[in-house]
């Protein structure tokens, strides 16, 4: 193993005025500890049913494909708490891979002790996010702009890209994992948003008891051997296409296409678990609220109270839920869908009745415990404590 070992200065950040955060940073010795060779970022497997259908979700850009090298450096850019202006937070620190690369708190500490505005998400899968939004709000046109703007944002790790560079600049270990990466060890803000972006795109899951059960059988249209009779309930209840009498309509917000017409297409559309466009729910009546999402941040009315489907993989580990983290228990959620559903003025299509009032799917006990124990089934247990996404830098 290489080691590389690094001080982290101490610092302290004073405030002249009383009811401003201060934080103090006390030194501590850490090491980077990376493997000699590369762990394999390039070839991370995929499920067998990750066709032609799937792999036009991916939207890696031909210029910046994954590559060992340009991971390996993402990753320790990843969880370097040198990327915030005080050095006290890195991506990771929203970001935590017990909980799927999601935060377990409402919302996020940023690195003067503020809050961030919405609850973190996911970052699991993200490279077939078909759009290529990131963010609840749709406000980054890909994952390269994305991975740049927490580290700029003012509350959250308040670092200029510029003085990063400079920074980074200054710390031995990225000479060789720049080099190692692109060819020599310019340090740029286009390779650091490449590096960045690369690590996240390889944070792929596809190892859980639902990909057993569609590895055994082929198809979605059948059982799944090695669920429950609960489980395959709850999965028939959220694919809803298949038994109208089971409709649970989950599927028109976490499938890319909600009516797919093969079974290979149907096969693949349930291996992603998130959709293409961004979505009102009702989960307000009105616009005068705080956040307004998709339409705030485009200047859409229209569009208010729109953000985006996430996935539902891993689900279970990336509570609390919805882009302001209301819902702490998915007992929560489905209640919403059940008989929460609020009448705001821009409710999705397909959250409305033929009549124009709010779906309200009115669940059964049996019915909601069916869907949360579906749901529980899209639980990667090995990614969450794979080495390849672990912290890279350990405390002495």
């Amino acid at each position: 193993m290489k080691h590389y070992f690094f001080i982290l200065l101490a610092l302290v950040v004073f405030s002249c005025q009383d009811d401003e955060p201060t934080v103090p940073i006390d030194p501590v010795a850490e090491v980077l500890d990376l493997p000699e060779t590369p762990f394999d970022y390039a070839n991370i497997p995929l499920s067998q049913f990750v066709n032609e259908t799937v792999m036009g979700f991916d939207n890696t850009p031909n210029d910046n494909p994954i590559t060992n090298n340009g991971a390996t450096l993402g990753r320790v850019l990843f969880y370097d708490k040198n990327l915030s202006q005080n050095n006290t937070i890195s991506c990771a620190s929203c970001h935590k891979q017990e909980n799927s690369f999601s935060d377990p708190d409402t919302k996020s500490l940023g690195f003067l002790g503020g809050m961030t505005r919405r609850n973190s998400m996911p970052l699991i899968n993200v490279r077939f996010y078909q759009d290529n939004r990131m963010f609840w709000d749709h406000r980054a046109a890909s994952i390269e702009d994305q991975v740049l703007m927490p580290i700029q944002d003012p509350v959250e790790m308040g670092i200029p890209i510029p003085e990063l560079v400079e920074k980074l600049s200054d710390l031995e270990y990225y000479e060789d994992l720049f080099t190692n990466a692109f060819g020599d060890a310019e340090i740029s803000p286009l390779r650091i948003s490449r590096a960045l972006s690369q690590f996240v795109r390889s944070i792929n899951s596809f190892n859980t008891k639902y990909d057993e059960g569609l590895a055994q059988t082929g198809s979605i249209l059948q059982d799944f051997p090695n669920f429950t009779d609960q489980e395959n309930l709850g999965r028939f209840i959220f694919t809803g296409q298949f038994d109208p009498e089971l409709m649970g309509n989950c599927a028109s917000c976490h499938l890319p296409n909600s009516t797919p017409i093969f079974l290979d297409e149907a096969n693949a559309n349930h291996i992603i678990f998130s959709g293409n466009e961004p979505k009102n729910i009702g989960l307000d009546e009105d616009t005068n609220v705080e956040d307004n999402g998709v339409g705030e941040s485009i200047n859409v009315p229209s569009l208010n109270g729109f953000f985006k489907s996430p996935t539902i993989r891993n689900i279970e580990l990336t509570g609390p839920y919805m882009h302001d983290g209301r819902f702490a228990t998915l007992e929560e959620v489905i209640d919403h869908y059940s008989d929460g559903v609020k009448d705001h003025p821009n409710l999705s299509a397909t959250m409305r009745r033929p009549s124009g009032e709010p779906v309200h799917l009115d669940f059964t006990q049996e019915q909601k415990d069916a869907l949360i124990a579906f749901m529980k089934t899209l639980t990667d247990h090995d990614l969450v404590n794979e080495e390849k996404y672990s912290d890279p830098f350990i405390n002495q």
